[in-house]
């Protein structure tokens, strides 16, 4: 006799949506787990090169630090040069400790964050246990939806090292140099109070150079991370400003246009917009060889629009998405992922030698 029951059984579990939803998230979280302990294994890594030549270049500064104290006690013995290249060496060696000193202490809570998110993740896994297995066909489906979501993962986790890298950059190439040369110049001062007075002035001028500079310095990279200004006046203020500025220092003529009546949006929009257009106009910097560019932002009731367009040299768009790999353009990757996470619309258009659109929209 036939067990009937058992059948009807199987097959009710197997068209069961709430089985084949637990057997996807089982294996999204296993596929997390792999991925996270590579990463933390990863990290781990870099933190013992960080830990090394963090001692190496602790050493190197000790070094330079008492040739520099030897200088400074026989300042009106020395040839410039000498103290010139006393004070470069230990200023090269301050600067770059405090880079690994930051990369390490990045890593550390890198570290901590991705060992606390595993925790969580295999508790969920033993969660998920519990409430059965899956099927081969429920395994095939949660593999595919587990490839797509692992590459989009890892899009956004590689923009956002960029990222991290970029700043990091930009604060060793900036404000960290410049904060360890007022170190150094304040020192300087301070002997010439005692010794030549008169040079002061000529001095304190440079110093306040470099104090204005690293102000500078710091503010722009401010307005990078997050333009204090788009909270309080809005999207429309903030770009023109950006837009100035980016003329000012680029060298490429920007224009800024408006259509509609100048108001705030709902939602996360506005930093949306601004970074989409920020990066493209960066792209356009870096990689257009562009002259001109405009800016042009359309304010409807229930609609926002911007394009951005150059009159630079122009690429195959479809080309360069369909880069692998270190060559792949992580600019068109941030503007896609930005514009899809608020359910937007965009647009690249671009032609060899005649320049690139980017147009991306919103409705709300």
């Amino acid at each position: 006799m036939t067990n009937t029951s058992g059948t009807a059984s199987a097959a009710e579990s197997r068209s069961n949506p709430g089985s084949a939803a637990i057997a996807s998230i089982r294996f999204l979280v296993a596929e997390r787990i792999v991925d996270l302990d590579d990463a933390i294994a990863q990290v781990e890594q870099r933190i013992a090169e960080a830990e090394s030549q963090r001692g190496e270049l602790r050493e190197r500064l000790e070094s330079a630090e008492v040739i520099r104290r030897h200088v400074l006690n026989n300042f009106q013995w020395l040839q410039p040069a000498e103290v010139d290249e006393a004070f470069q060496t230990a200023l090269v060696l301050r600067v770059d400790l405090a880079t690994v000193e930051e990369r390490f202490r990045e890593l550390g809570a890198r570290l901590a964050d991705q060992r606390a998110a595993l925790d969580v993740l295999r508790n969920l896994a033993r969660g998920l246990d519990d409430l059965g297995g899956d099927e081969d066909g429920e395994a095939a489906s949660a593999a595919e939806g587990a490839s797509r979501f692992r590459s989009a993962s890892r899009q956004v986790f590689q923009i956002i090292e960029e990222e991290r890298m970029r700043i990091a950059r930009d604060m060793h190439d900036g404000p960290a140099q410049s904060m360890a040369n007022l170190v150094l110049q304040a020192e300087v001062l301070e002997r010439l109070l005692l010794k030549d007075p008169g040079a002061m002035v000529a001095e304190l001028i440079d110093f306040k150079s470099v104090v204005r500079e690293a102000l500078d310095e710091t503010r722009r990279l401010i307005f990078d991370l997050r333009p204090m200004t788009l909270d309080d006046l809005g999207l429309v203020p903030t770009l023109r400003r950006f837009v100035k500025e980016y003329s000012e220092k680029s060298g490429i003529v920007g224009r800024f246009h408006l259509v509609g009546e100048e108001r705030r949006l709902p939602g996360n929009y506005e930093a949306v917009l601004f970074r989409i257009i920020q990066e493209a106009l960066t792209n356009a910097r870096k990689h257009a060889g562009a002259h001109g560019v405009d800016v042009t932002l359309t304010l409807q009731p229930h609609r926002a629009v911007a394009v951005v367009k150059d009159d630079g040299e122009g690429f195959d768009v479809t080309a360069t998405e369909a880069r692998q790999g270190r060559t792949r353009n992580l600019g068109l990757i941030s503007m896609r992922e930005r514009a899809d996470l608020e359910k937007g619309a965009l647009e690249i258009r671009s032609q060899l030698g005649k320049g690139t659109e980017v147009r991306v929209s919103f409705d709300f």
